[in-house]
């Protein structure tokens, strides 16, 4: 199958685009792994874009898709792909449409998260981190450590980063909506979308995601 999954930030998305490329069997392609990848395999894309990067810019479209593009065509993805973080805007997806029709392939599916806005600045600005080692994450409400501001695994101080503030959250809610949110309307005109609910546990939305895309979950 080939996929796009498309929600706000807080959605899950990455979380589900793990559990959903295993169930389907095809790679997980996300924005900022293309990015690493390019850049640390010193690539020509990755060299114009790490430019970019450098001088504080935006990493063009263009860019970005020969990199999506690039990588789409790689062997493991013959049989399809998930795409997370790609497109980001009715550009990009329009661009998709383009190559992937070059290809003679088409989306299968544009896989909607769904999660009210209050819900997602709950999820976001409740994150407290460790700052001895940022793997050990917490939450006030979901995964509360045990003494308040402490990690309960090393004894580190808890803190909130800078862009979890429920200021930064609404910000990249109101970019979401003006700039992503416009491919959901785009990829439903070809009838492509589905949307599900994200809230619930991990593997709940899951199951969701595989029903609605009408397959079944893989034993885990």
């Amino acid at each position: 199958m080939r996929i796009v999954l498309v929600g706000p930030p807080g959605a899950g998305k990455g979380t589900q685009a793990a559990y959903l490329a295993k169930n389907l069997s095809v790679p997980h392609i996300s924005t900022g792994d293309l990015f690493r990848a390019n850049i640390s395999q010193g690539t020509d894309l990755g060299k114009q874009a790490k430019a970019y990067m450098d001088a504080g810019n935006l990493v063009p479209d263009e860019v970005t898709i020969a990199m999506a593009q690039d990588r789409m065509n790689q062997a493991d993805a013959e049989n399809g792909f998930l795409l997370d973080g790609f497109p980001r805007n009715v550009s990009q997806a329009k661009a998709l449409d383009t190559a992937l029709k070059v290809d003679g392939v088409e989306l299968d599916a544009v896989l909607d998260l769904e999660v009210p806005e209050d819900e997602v600045v709950k999820r976001i600005a409740g994150r407290r981190i460790c700052r001895n080692d940022s793997a050990h994450v917490f939450h006030v409400t979901y995964s509360p450590p045990k003494q308040e501001g402490v990690c309960d695994i090393c004894g580190g101080k808890l803190y909130q980063r800078d862009d979890d503030s429920e200021e930064t959250v609404r910000t990249r809610l109101e970019v979401y909506h003006t700039q992503t949110e416009p491919i959901i309307d785009h990829y439903r005109a070809q009838g492509l979308v589905v949307t599900i609910s994200a809230l619930g546990k991990v593997t709940e939305v899951t199951e969701r995601a595989m029903a609605a895309l009408g397959r079944e979950q893989k034993a885990s």
